[in-house]
């Protein structure tokens, strides 16, 4: 989801409690805050040296352990407030990746993606995902696109001097 889709959702949506799922079944607590929002600039180069460059914006949620307990959520409306108020000092791209930034005891500092969103009676649910790493230069690097639990080492030594990757 863009940062574009994300506002016209809260929007839509700005009356309602807003939640997000981390992992399935667990939510961040309503103590959350959001307490940083990133413009990031990424300018990538690969290990078969393919170079990349796009925009993201990163919302960063934070519990405070000063109101442990509490039980209402934020309202889609304040989130929206903040994130304009934001967009006034530092204008968002709209059309980057909007992801959101969490850990707690449980949970490991984690950039998460929204894989969805559910509309409640009250609720505005956003579900996040874990994007797991992998190698942009398959091809270039000689990487199957998959390759059995068996055989991950015993393939190709594609990363060795002179192959053409790092």
């Amino acid at each position: 989801m863009n940062t574009e889709e994300f506002l016209t959702v809260l929007q839509q949506n700005r009356h309602k409690s807003l939640l997000f799922e981390y992992a399935p079944g667990k939510l961040v607590g309503a103590n959350y805050h959001i307490t940083e929002i990133k413009n990031i600039v990424v300018d990538s180069i690969d290990c078969g040296a393919g170079t990349d460059f796009w925009k993201e914006t990163v919302v960063q949620l934070w519990e405070s352990p000063t109101e442990q307990g509490k039980t209402e959520f934020m309202s889609a409306s304040k989130a929206l407030g903040i994130l304009n108020k934001v967009d006034r000092i530092k204008p968002m791209v709209r059309d980057a990746e909007l992801k959101l930034e969490y850990s707690n005891a449980h949970f490991h500092t984690a950039q998460l993606h929204i894989a969805g969103y559910t509309v409640l009676e009250n609720k505005l649910l956003f579900l996040l995902s874990v994007q797991k790493t992998d190698c942009k230069a398959k091809e270039t690097c000689g990487v199957p696109e998959t390759a059995s639990e068996n055989n991950v080492n015993t393939t190709v030594n594609s990363c060795a001097p002179g192959s053409g990757c790092c």
